[in-house]
Parts: C-alpha cells; structure tokens; sequence
C-alpha cells in the first residue's frame, strides 16, 4: 500500500470534519451531512480504484 494513499484518505477525512463543523455550528446542518455524505463517496471512490489495481496486478501475476 501506498502512504501517499493513506494521506489523501487522511486530508480529506479532515477537511470534511471541519467542514462538517463549520457547517453545523451556522446552523446548516443539512449541508453538513451533504459534505459528509460527498467526501464519504470521495474516499470510496478512491479506494475502489485502488482495488481495482490491485484486482488487475493479481490477474497478470498468476496469468488469469
């Protein structure tokens, strides 16, 4: 794995934590959740991605 996918998780997990904070604290709180539910979806993507990666580095490796 690399650390470089553990820090963008990381900063984008923060963002939207201050974000969501932010938001809340105006009284937006459907707002909040939106950002919550769109960095959630972010991330997501960003890991299925890198799953997908690998799925395809062990179809080439044993010759699938």
């Amino acid at each position: 794995m690399d650390v470089d996918l553990i820090f963008k998780v990381a900063a984008i997990g923060i963002l939207v934590a201050v974000l969501n904070q932010l938001l809340i604290r105006s009284g937006r709180e459907e707002q909040a959740m939106m950002t919550t539910l769109a960095g959630l979806i972010v991330v997501m993507m960003i890991l299925i991605r890198e799953i997908s990666g690998m799925f395809q580095l062990i179809k080439q490796t044993f010759g699938l």
